[in-house]
């Protein structure tokens, strides 16, 4: 089962200093943080603010060349978590021909938040490696920011 997820936001986490993508699923009932490197994080962070670069940096290469080629990008997956490390694919479609890429999770989002493209994560994952967070806005982001004070990815080892 998979489930829809938005992206909550990109954080630092204030011990090792490494860019975090939050996903959240619909409900706001679980979070996902997913470590990132610093350029993927970028990456991301400068398609969300709309912030337009002179020439087509990687993540919008791609996009164009699948355009180009005609190749809808019907969602990203974050599928799995195996030895600390996430691993997704991004399910394409090309004359009625469905195909999965396996990607890194950043530059599947990367592509997505380029291409409006919804993201979703397995529930395997989610109960795996997913925050759970009841109660309201504010409460739920005062939760996150204790969470992320004391969390190392090697939290997530198996």
């Amino acid at each position: 089962m998979q489930i829809e997820m938005s992206i909550k936001g990109l954080m630092i986490d204030p011990i090792t200093n490494m860019p975090i993508i939050i996903l959240r699923d619909q409900d706001g009932q679980r979070v996902l943080p997913i470590w990132v490197g610093v350029f993927e994080a970028n990456a991301i962070a400068l398609q969300i603010e709309n912030v337009q670069t002179p020439r087509p940096m990687t993540h919008d290469l791609l996009k164009n060349i699948l355009e180009d080629l005609a190749i809808e990008v019907q969602r990203i997956v974050v599928t799995e978590l195996r030895d600390s490390t996430f691993y997704a694919t991004i399910e394409l479609k090309r004359q009625g021909e469905n195909f999965e890429i396996s990607s890194r999770p950043s530059d599947a989002i990367a592509l997505a938040v380029r291409m409006a493209t919804p993201i979703f994560a397995s529930e395997d994952v989610l109960s795996e490696a997913s925050i759970l967070i009841p109660g309201d806005e504010e409460e739920e982001v005062e939760k996150f920011r204790e969470f992320l004070d004391n969390v190392t990815p090697e939290d997530f080892e198996a």
